[in-house]
């Protein structure tokens, strides 16, 4: 049985989004008023714009009302009071409309600070709702893909979007903000000049959100894009230049490009060497050390490991998190004492530690967790992971790991045979990775599979057939359908319609089965039989014939005994 795939984990290496910059006054309002359209859901209560006005006829004391106040809402957003700001920018709305039409830039302003006060006040449904209305607006005064959008629309879209993008990820919708953030993205290419320290940003943020939810092909160009600026504005030796590299390393790896990953970790290991950053140092030397490690060159990574122990504090995260590592390579050489007293002092290190960032922390017990695992403690395992729960609890910006995590442990506990334990994890694990990796990640597919099969051995037949379908849908898609995750999944089903009784479909999925074993080749010569064998019982099933065997795992029906 194939464990679920540890590369989930290499989204706790994004970052979140920088602050912005306040934006600029609004300009004058043009005295052309757009023809009356339906205003966004969030603003139907307000009243219909009026007919254009004669340009003598116009109110003049509507306009500064509704500026006055989105200018006061603004004030007070900046100084922190989000209530006041959110009260001043939805009485704005209505005088904005008046003067300036529904669907108008004005109105997507105060509709974005809105949504921003709202988001920061705790109200985030209400947020994400003005934020959505704003940037329906915006996408009307500014379509994808049209030439010539206005410098003043294009920076307010770009402050729309990536809001709408900062409150999705607080809500662990990071899957829905990577589109959000290339949206603003776009819109930032229309002001800002093309070789600019924000424009290439921008392209920073996009790419590490794409790297988030492990979309590496994405993400690629576009850090290769935000390198090349970085270089122009800031130099190859500079410490911004290998911050990028650093992402671009990640992006390699992901990838399984892991020379080219290497080749950026050591650019960016000697720059920080040259400047002197210390922590930014050991952190690279330790990446390199894991990049080192997938290439088989062990002793290269354990020396990269003891410069760093060498130079780091005693008690700081960057030591402990180089014994994590070490513990790696030396259950490599199935030296388990001295990984398990390496993982003694990571722990050691971080159990007394009050860290600022508690990704960080959360990755180290991950990892720590999947060393115990492969060494056969679980129960080690399950308890580090479930302390890793407990750091992220309430971080919803973190939702990303907490759901591999969770995925990981209710396969540890589905196939340490305590399934109801188990499955509560699996629906957790299953809502987190969807929102986090979108619809069809395989990652999600194989968390569908293993709630699909606590399910079907807790009796609940139906809800089985519904997540092995969809496992079975998104791995045969990404590896085809002679994987082993794949055909378990197939098998699954057979097994599930065959608990039911709907055994004409029992027979289809076990027929797919043995097809996929076929095409195995010779290897695959046992699994072959077995599916065959399966296939007869499953007969002699629909035949009606009791001492039949189907599932595997189940048994024949006993003959009633008549006293």
């Amino acid at each position: 049985m194939r464990r679920l795939p540890k590369s989930l984990l290499l989204a706790c290496l994004s970052r979140g989004l920088r602050p912005r910059s306040p934006l600029p006054p609004l300009p004058t309002p043009p005295p052309h008023h757009p023809p009356p359209r339906r205003l966004p859901f969030s603003t139907q209560t307000l009243t219909p714009a009026h007919p254009p006005l004669a340009p003598d006829a116009a109110p003049a004391a509507a306009e500064p009302a509704g500026l006055a106040l989105l200018e006061a809402a603004e004030l007070h957003e900046s100084e922190g009071d989000h209530r006041k700001a959110l009260d001043l920018a939805l009485k704005a709305l209505a005088p904005l409309q008046e003067s300036h039409g529904g669907w108008s830039l004005p109105v997507a302003r105060a509709l974005r600070l809105a949504g921003a006060a709202a988001s920061n006040a705790g109200l985030a449904g209400d947020g994400l709702e003005s934020l959505g209305a704003a940037a329906e607006i915006v996408d009307y005064l500014a379509p994808a893909a049209r030439r010539g959008v206005q410098p003043e629309v294009a920076s307010v879209g770009a402050a729309v979007h990536e809001q709408l993008a900062r409150a999705k990820m607080a809500l662990g919708r990071r899957w829905d903000a990577v589109g959000n953030l290339r949206r603003a993205l776009e819109l930032k290419g229309a002001y800002l000049d093309q070789g600019s320290v924000e424009l290439g940003d921008a392209y920073r943020d996009v790419a590490e959100a794409y790297a988030g939810v492990l979309d590496f092909d994405k993400a690629l160009p576009l850090c290769m894009k935000a390198l090349g600026i970085a270089e122009g504005r800031f130099g190859e030796d500079s410490a911004e230049v290998a911050k990028v590299r650093r992402l671009l390393a990640v992006i390699h790896t992901g990838l399984g490009r892991h020379v080219d990953a290497l080749e950026q970790i050591e650019i960016a290991r000697m720059v920080y060497e040259r400047l002197g950053l210390d922590v930014e140092l050991s952190q690279v030397e330790i990446d390199g050390a894991n990049i080192r490690i997938l290439l088989g060159r062990s002793e290269e990574a354990l020396n990269d490991l003891k410069r760093v122990m060498k130079r780091a504090d005693k008690e700081s995260e960057e030591r402990a998190l180089a014994y994590v590592t070490m513990a790696k390579i030396l259950n490599s050489q199935e030296r388990t004492g001295d990984a398990k007293r390496c993982l003694e002092i990571a722990r050691g290190i971080i159990d007394t530690k009050d860290s600022v960032n508690p990704g960080r922390v959360a990755e180290a017990y991950a990892e720590i967790s999947l060393l115990h695992e492969a060494m056969t403690e679980f129960e080690t395992a399950l308890s580090l992971m479930k302390k890793t729960l407990a750091v992220l609890k309430g971080n919803k910006e973190m939702q990303h790991i907490e759901g591999s995590i969770s995925a990981r442990m209710g396969w540890l506990l589905l196939h340490s045979e305590r399934v109801a334990e188990g499955v509560p994890y699996l629906e957790t694990a299953v809502e987190k990775l969807k929102n986090c990796f979108g619809p069809q990640h395989f990652g999600l597919g194989f968390a569908y599979k293993h709630l699909g099969q606590a399910y079907l051995e807790t009796d609940r037949h139906e809800s089985a057939v519904k997540f092995l379908t969809l496992a079975k849908d998104i791995i045969h898609a990404t590896f085809g359908p002679t994987h082993e995750d794949s055909i378990d999944a197939t098998q699954s089903l057979a097994n599930a319609y065959g608990v039911m009784g709907s055994y004409k479909l029992a027979m289809d999925f076990q027929e797919q089965v043995i097809d996929a074993y076929r095409s195995c080749g010779p290897g695959s010569s046992d699994d072959l039989r077995e599916a065959c064998r399966l296939r007869e019982q499953l007969k002699m099933k629909m035949k009606g014939l009791r001492h039949a065997v189907f599932p595997a795992n189940s048994l024949p029906v006993l003959p009633e005994h008549n006293d």
